[in-house]
């Protein structure tokens, strides 16, 4: 899977009119920057798989929508590029064992 985040200034929203594939897109909504940034807004998911490798996720609560999974990794490094003295990750990956 290949994605292409993008980041740009619309103008304001209201002016536009979406027209995103009902197919993969269920809904569109925004949230603003100052309520992504507050500390109890942000979360992480953790999750193991079967043998054992676990890995955490961000995950952004407390809105009108629960921001999670691609969405939320993307919000995640979109903000740590944006705004690095306001936002720091939450989660960490810790370096992968080489095998034995």
């Amino acid at each position: 899977m290949t994605v292409a985040p993008v980041v740009a200034n619309l103008g304001p929203l209201e002016a536009l009119t979406l027209n995103p594939n009902s197919d993969e897109v269920e809904e569109v909504f925004t949230l603003p920057l100052a309520h992504l940034l507050r500390e109890e807004n942000q979360g992480y998911t953790h999750f193991r798989t079967p043998s054992g490798y676990g890995y955490t996720l961000p995950v952004f609560l407390n809105g009108p929508h629960k921001v999670w999974g691609l969405t939320a990794i993307i919000t995640e490094l979109t903000l740590e590029l944006l705004l690095p003295g306001r936002y720091r990750r939450k989660t960490h990956v810790p370096p992968q064992k080489a095998p034995a």
